[in-house]
């Protein structure tokens, strides 16, 4: 059996008080953490290869079904306001097309072959890497989209929390977080969702940062798209350049970026 799919150890959920709920889902996700840091090894090759890649033109694709998809969309479409990166640089694509975001479509995840179809929109070529997101590892899309891809010369890589699963046979660089049963028995969205969506994060960063996309530890690309966003850009440009708010703002203002602004003073 997978072990995403084990019974939980916790019993008579229903008869639970809302303290206990509460204690007994915190402990169990106390425990993503330490899966997610056996998994570094196997993170980092597949950030290693997708890096190469990038730096020669290359774009990340994320595929996925139900959870899983939604958060690779999720990863996907903070690239960009984070990191000033362009929207078609890192895609997620999920079963069932755009409306199963909020939606459930029924059966996407069964097609083997429509992922594929999916990429296919995108021209995905040898340039690029595709992962494959999928708690149980079994999902026929993302193994059928991966697969095509592998056969086609593409770097593929996946993200699962079973070990020795389909999924991550199909790829060459498989990402093995083993969490364990759910608190809500096969409920993939909690702990797996969890690990995913760390492993999702340190995959994207760690990929920006080897790209160039951070200073020290700022996000000197980020999109200025709000108020907070404005402050922080601010605070940035005082703290490099060392002047008062007003020239930071202004810099900003006439520059577009934090980037540009510091740069513009330190050339």
């Amino acid at each position: 059996m997978l072990t995403t799919e084990m019974s939980s150890r916790f019993n008579d959920l229903e008869k639970m008080s809302v303290r206990a709920l509460l204690e007994g889902i915190n402990s169990e996700d106390a425990t993503v953490p330490q899966a997610v840091a056996k998994a570094i090894p196997q993170i980092e090759k597949l950030v290693t290869a997708a890096v190469e890649k990038m730096k020669e033109g290359g774009r990340l694709f994320y595929i996925g079904a139900g959870t899983s998809g939604r958060l690779g969309i999720l990863d996907a479409s903070e690239c960009p306001p984070t990191f000033g990166v362009p929207h078609e640089l890192v895609v997620g694509i999920i079963a069932g097309g755009d409306k199963a975001i909020r939606k459930a479509v029924e059966f996407a995840e069964d097609d083997r072959q429509q992922a594929a179809k999916d990429l296919d929109s995108f021209n995905v070529n040898t340039q690029d890497v595709v992962i494959g997101i999928a708690a149980s590892g079994t999902t026929p899309y993302v193994i059928g989209g991966v697969k095509t891809m592998r056969e086609r010369g593409i770097v593929t890589g996946c993200v699962t929390c079973n070990t020795g699963s389909p999924l991550a046979a199909a790829v060459e660089y498989p990402v093995e977080a083993e969490v364990g049963a759910e608190f809500l028995t096969g409920s993939t969205r909690m702990k797996s969702g969890t690990a995913q969506k760390l492993i999702l994060n340190m995959i994207s960063t760690s990929i920006m940062i080897q790209l160039g996309r951070v200073k020290g530890n700022k996000m000197v690309d980020m999109q200025l798209s709000n108020h907070k966003l404005v402050d922080r850009a601010t605070r940035m440009v005082m703290s490099e350049l060392k002047v008062d708010e007003d020239t930071a703002r202004q810099l900003i203002a006439e520059k577009g970026s934090v980037r540009a602004a510091i740069e513009s003073r330190k050339s």
